[in-house]
This record gives structure tokens, sequence and C-alpha cells, in this order.
């Protein structure tokens, strides 16, 4: 029962975080920001779920597309009111940076204010939540368990037909690779990245919106849970690869979840605050040996030079 429960966990958990590590990097392939406010894009889509589920009284996988449809909106409003315009006075990454987590602030508070209306006006519990009971069953098995790898699979073939079989992907891809050569073909870079960043919000939200299924809502949830995770998850798997956030988000999920069950079944339930100390030590190991991530290793100069050791040996 154990090893099932550490299987599970770590399937959804890593299909959470894959969604939005996906998301991450997408934003930061085009526009070079690290996103402070990722995570709290999630926590837009987690009470798009609970307003669904308790509000409307419909099932909570109605949520997702609504999730997806108010947190790709979120995003773009951080793009548009406030880093195009910084862009363009050449203001710099760590300025964008700090902008992000201002704007992060500024949507907590905005939360916050939401779910005190949510919890006075309905009388429904709008913190520290929890919609398992929402959740349907198939063979014994709760449904999050199938719609979280299945809902990865998707998002991964989809976003593998939009760059490489649509003429946005080609657009997209290059923007990424020169912008101001991409400008001077024709290209509308500023839309690339307005639809870019539409994409990587949705995916959050569209997270968000199932995650109360299996963790605890509240509105900090995205920036004291999440986002040390995605942003390992980005590192790990290399930030400058989609795909490669597909790899971190595995890893780094099922990493979290399998160490940390482990450890409190052998030492006690008090370390399970110390989960954030995972994805922080796997992004510094990373960062040491593979600045690149995963996906920037080259395997064939890896293998060459442990068998020319072998072989000094």
């Amino acid at each position: 029962m154990v090893d099932v429960l550490i299987f599970t966990d770590a399937l959804v958990t890593s299909s959470i975080l894959t969604l939005l590590t996906i998301g991450l990097t997408l934003t930061y392939l085009t526009t070079k920001v690290p996103n402070f406010a990722h995570g709290t894009f999630a926590t837009v889509g987690i009470y798009v779920g609970l307003v669904t589920s308790r509000i409307l009284g419909l099932n909570i996988y109605y949520g997702m597309l609504p999730g997806f449809l108010l947190g790709g909106l979120v995003a773009v409003i951080q793009y548009i009111a406030f880093l195009r315009p910084m862009t363009k006075r050449n203001a710099s990454t760590t300025t964008l940076m700090v902008a992000t987590i201002a704007f992060d602030i500024l949507l907590i508070a905005i939360l916050n204010i939401f779910a005190d209306y949510i919890q006075i006006g309905f009388h429904i519990e709008s913190r520290y939540f929890l919609s398992a009971k929402s959740d349907f069953s198939i063979f014994g098995m709760r449904g999050i368990i199938l719609v979280a790898p299945i809902l990865v699979i998707a998002v991964v073939v989809s976003l593998f037909f939009l760059l490489n079989k649509t003429k946005f992907g080609i657009a997209m891809r290059a923007t990424i690779e020169n912008p101001p050569l991409a400008g001077t073909i024709g290209i509308n870079t500023d839309l690339v990245y307005v639809l870019s960043w539409f994409i990587a919000g949705g995916l959050a939200g569209m997270a968000g919106s199932i995650t109360t299924l299996w963790y605890i809502g509240n509105t900090n949830v995205g920036s004291d849970v999440f986002l040390i995770s995605i942003f390992a998850a980005a590192v790990v798997g290399g930030i400058y690869n989609i795909y490669g956030a597909v790899i971190g988000g595995f890893v780094i999920g099922v990493t979290q979840s399998v160490i940390i069950r482990q450890l409190a079944g052998t030492v006690g339930a008090w370390i399970i605050p110390y989960q954030p100390l995972i994805p922080l030590i796997a992004m510094v190991v990373t960062l040491l040996i593979a600045p690149s991530g995963i996906t920037g290793i080259n395997a064939k100069a890896l293998w060459k030079k442990l068998r020319r050791k072998t072989v000094a040996r």
C-alpha cells in the first residue's frame, strides 16, 4: 500500500509540476525574464476550481477551461501592463525580475480579497481547503491520478505540433532564436510574446484548477509551495528547452515525493515542512555540474570523455 501511495503521489505531483514548468520555460524562452509570479497563476486556477465546484455546483474538472483562460489573461496583463513597457525603456533583466515579484505581491493581495469575499458572501471555506470529494473514481482509483498525466501528454503533443507544424510555431521559434531578425522578415514578435504568455499562464491556471484534488489550496500556495519546485524543474531539465521542462518536472516531482515520504516514514512527519530543500539542493547541484540542465548535456562528448578516462586507467 505504501508503495502505491508513493507512486500515485509522485505521478500526480510530477504531472502538475510539469504543466507549470512548461509555462515558465515558455515565457523565459521568449522574453528572457524569470517570472516569479508564475506560481501564483496556478493559484488563480485554484480559485477558479473552487468557484466551479462549490459555488456553481459543477464538477471541478469543468474549471480547467476557465482556469486556462483566466490564467492566460492574467499572464497577458502582466506582460502588456508591466513587462512590455519596461522592456521598451531598456529595463535590465534584474529590474524586470523585481517587477514580476511586485506583480506577484499584487496578485496575492487580490486573491486574498477574493477569498475573503467568498468566505463572507457564500459561507464557503476559502483557505486551506481540499476538493478531494469533488473527484470521480474509476475502479477504486481517484480520477486525478489518471487525468493529470493524460493532461501532460496532451499538452506536450499539442505543443509539439504547434511549434513544428504551424506558422505560429515557426514564428515563435524564429522569435526565440533571433527577435530582431524575425521582426525584419515580417514576424509580429510582440504578438508572439503575447500569445506565448497567454499559453504559459493558461497552462498554470489549468493545472491549478485541479490541484486541490490532491493538495490543500490557499492564496499563497503558488508562491510558497510551487515556485521553488517550478524553478528547480526548469533548471534541472534545461530552461532553454520546453521538452526539458517535462524531464525536469518529473525528475523533481518524483524526487520530492519519494524522498520526503521515505524520510517521513523513517524519522517522522516533522521532516515534511523541509520538503522545499529537496528541489533547492537539486537546483544547486545541477547548476554546479550541468548549468544548461539535462537537455544541455552533450551525451556523445561525455561518453567519449568517460571512455578516455577508463582507457587511461
